[in-house]
């Protein structure tokens, strides 16, 4: 469990750093990306500009790991993100994260958020 814990650290620290390729590198090529209600994106390189577009919305980001189940072929994320707003304002948001995995990357990938207090 401990290197699952470490591994979804390193997927934090890319998003907090707004590294939309070092994050992007955590999926498979084909694979699919969904954040929130918004529409699924699919293939690494488009998942890469989609979260990059997101991160020119916001002024930062910092997550946290509540709790983390990983059963070998999917791997569940419960979390909190502090964001700071473009304003300055900072907005604590609840979310979970459910990966199902293809050996050690994501080959679907689905944020559970609401994001409505952020924007």
């Amino acid at each position: 469990m401990s290197d699952t814990r470490n591994w979804i650290e390193s997927i934090s620290r890319s998003i907090d750093a707004k590294d939309a390729k070092g994050f992007s590198e955590f999926i498979t090529e084909s694979g699919s990306f969904r954040f929130g209600n918004q529409p699924e994106v699919t293939g690494r390189k488009a998942i890469e500009d989609y979260v990059a577009a997101f991160f020119t919305m916001i002024g930062s980001s910092s997550h946290e790991i509540v709790n983390v189940w990983d059963n070998g072929e999917h791997i569940i994320w419960e979390g909190r993100v502090n964001y700071t707003r473009l304003d300055g304002g900072k907005v604590p948001v609840n979310f979970t994260n459910i990966f199902y995995m293809n050996g050690r990357l994501i080959d679907k990938y689905n944020i559970y958020i609401d994001n409505t207090p952020l924007f």
